[in-house]
């Protein structure tokens, strides 16, 4: 661990009416330690899964061993205690048996997202779903805890049928055979009515509610909109849903399932994006996504009273999830620069203890920064909001490099939430400014759909006026900012440097999209019906649109390429293919571009191994200091291309 010592002057001059010079103001000396990717990557993520049916115990999933695995701890606190101890594919707790201490979790095989989910008992461990090729996926308890749903696509690999499994004999049957191309939404306790949905658009989905003894479906929305299934109320009378019908945000609405009456409930200035019911009906949740950050609301919901929760200095409490008798709840607790830790609550005494300690003990919290949001004006006048980190080493004495963050998507939004990752390269000296380019949800359907069949052009000016936002700010050096991201946001970095190719000195492409063509024909099968709302936002790779996504492709421009590029990569992503990011790194190398390749053979769309986070991170900042932060790191086509290939096996 390396301790810096900055030295911040500032030296204000003022002048007299006869211009007489003043003393210089001098900052005192900022001391923040750096510290190691390792020590990062060692902040444990750890969540609840769930109480024990006496409220003694919580099941816990924590990457503390390296990869997630299942713990129990008291339900006070205390040491977390191995359930489970994989050390290849993870493991990720579901919850415990609603009457006893069996436990349901679910894995797959190394990230391929073909999940299966598993008994663990006294016994050892039961596989319950199919194994071979069939994805299946928990969808909740039944409300007399005797059996549990979930989605499968057992019977065509392209749609989730709906399943009850029974715990007695863990024998299933299939409650709707999804025919049509459905997604799953919600049933109703007494199981006469399930919620539907069919997207039309990756924003505009149409609502449904089928009965189940007459499989006869009722669509509940009016006009084209996004509408997105909530819950059914505890007494099956009502149902509840969002909608942006004739709004920019969606709100709440309520739909009587006996007379086909509806009823606006709540509205806020920002997308109301879930509400439920606890089980027996006594409290109502909801979460709103207000300028990038999440906001609870619990109430009760025969008087509407609000729910007291503890306060945390600079922490906000982020969800909360009741037990089944709804005396106890878990609340998540967060803010910027703290991660995320669990806590126990009692709804009556008030009493709450800490589950988990997730920040690494070397790290001083006082090192971490907090991000703010700012908003700035893209070439055309719109208003781009962003979630901007500053070290507390720059200063305009100590100008500091810069990443445009693009996040993941289309359609995805860089939140106001903990990151490890950025953490570790704002303290290593970099400033990060997470850009919610047009298209990015959560800040109305206009701004949403705004990239719509024009992904590569508008939303990537949008990047580059957050990079010279970034260059107009006194404590960057405008000379040195790079651009980052993941999925949608690695397709971005690569079209940065291919079709604005001066405008960004390096680029990390993580899993990014390089070939639409390819990724649009090859997407996963149980994403079917979710297939033609997303060929209607990117384009139909087997109409004329090919011309457009071919056009908009980086691997098909890769000569344009001239700044040093790092691409990263999980062989068993079915999402981004490794041969969209094998293909890039070959057509860039034939530039003379400094290239770095970093493939991992156990990981999927995202690397959640902590010895792969800490090889794939690392080698990042090792990038970014070379041909980033060194000088003359702007001679970058000198002819002598480097590139290294990393494979990482458990």
């Amino acid at each position: 661990m390396k301790k810096l010592i900055i030295l911040g002057i500032g030296v204000l001059l003022l002048y007299s009416c006869k211009k007489e010079k003043k003393e210089a103001i001098v900052v005192p000396p900022i001391a923040i330690e750096e510290y190691s990717i390792e020590q990062f990557m060692d902040n444990e993520n750890a969540f609840s899964n769930g109480f024990s049916n006496d409220k003694s115990k919580v099941l816990m999933t924590s990457n503390r061993s390296g990869i997630y695995n299942m713990y129990t701890t008291s339900v006070k606190g205390g040491e977390l205690i191995p359930v489970t101890k994989s050390d290849s594919s993870s493991i990720f707790g579901i919850s415990y048996f609603p009457e006893d201490d069996r436990i349901l979790f679910r894995m797959d095989g190394n990230g391929d997202e073909i999940y299966k989910i598993f008994l663990k008992d006294s016994s050892g461990i039961t596989r319950l779903t199919p194994e071979k090729n069939v994805r299946a996926l928990f969808r909740g308890w039944s409300k007399d805890g005797k059996s549990f749903f979930y989605g499968s696509n057992e019977r065509d690999p392209k749609y989730m049928d709906h399943y009850e499994m029974n715990i007695a004999d863990f024998t299933s049957k299939m409650i709707y055979q999804n025919n049509d191309g459905m997604d799953f939404g919600g049933m109703s306790e007494d199981r006469k009515y399930i919620a539907l949905t069919k997207a039309v658009t990756t924003n505009d989905v149409d609502l449904y509610i089928m009965n189940t003894a007459t499989n006869e479906k009722i669509k509940i929305n009016e006009n084209i909109s996004g509408n997105q299934p909530q819950d059914f109320s505890p007494d099956n009378a009502s149902f509840y849903f969002t909608t942006d019908d004739n709004a920019e945000f969606s709100y709440l609405m309520k739909y009587n399932l006996i007379d086909g009456t509806k009823e606006k409930i709540a509205e806020k200035k920002w997308d109301i994006n879930s509400f439920y019911f606890t089980r027996n009906g006594k409290y109502q949740v909801m979460f709103t996504n207000e300028d990038a950050k999440t906001v609870m609301d619990v109430k009760e919901a025969a008087t509407g009273k609000a729910i007291e929760f503890p306060s945390f200095e600079n922490k906000e409490i982020s969800s909360a999830s009741f037990s089944r008798d709804e005396t106890m709840a878990f609340l998540n607790v967060s803010g910027s620069s703290t991660p995320r830790n669990v806590y126990s609550y009692n709804v009556a005494s008030k009493e709450y203890y800490q589950l988990t300690d997730v920040l690494n003990k070397d790290i001083n919290e006082d090192d971490l920064v907090a991000s703010e949001v700012v908003r700035f004006k893209s070439f055309d006048g719109l208003e781009i909001p962003a979630i901007y980190y500053k070290p507390k080493q720059a200063t305009a004495d100590n100008k500091v490099p810069a990443l445009v963050w693009v996040h993941g998507g289309p359609g995805g939004q860089s939140r106001q939430g903990f990151s490890s990752q950025i953490q570790y390269y704002v303290n290593h000296g970099y400033a990060i400014l997470a850009v919610n380019n047009r298209g990015s949800s959560g800040y109305g359907k206009t701004f949403y759909k705004m990239d719509d069949q024009n992904h590569g052009d508008k939303d990537l000016k949008d990047c580059v006026a957050g990079k010279d936002w970034l260059a107009q700010q006194d404590i960057i050096d405008a000379n040195k900012i790079g651009i980052i991201g993941g999925s949608y946001g690695g397709y971005m970095t690569m079209a940065a440097l291919t079709y604005t190719p001066e405008d960004f000195k390096v680029g990390v492409n993580i899993f990014g999209v390089t070939n639409w063509l390819r990724t649009l024909k090859s997407i996963p099968p149980w994403w079917e019906s979710f297939k033609d709302a997303l060929y209607t936002e990117m384009g139909d790779p087997n109409t004329a649109d090919s011309v457009r996504l071919r056009q908009i492709s980086p691997l098909f421009h890769t000569e344009k390429v001239t700044k040093p590029l790092i691409v990263l990569q999980g062989a068993k992503d079915p999402r981004v293919l490794k041969v969209e990011s094998d293909e890039i790194v070959a057509g860039v190398k034939k530039n003379g571009v400094p290239v770095e390749y970093v493939l991992f053979e156990d990981e999927g769309h995202g690397f959640v191994k902590k010895e792969n986070q800490i090889e794939a991170y690392g080698r990042i900042l090792k990038f970014l200091d070379k041909y980033l932060k060194e000088p003359g790191s702007e001679i970058i086509n000198d002819g002598k291309s480097e590139t290294k290939t990393v494979e990482s096996e458990s």
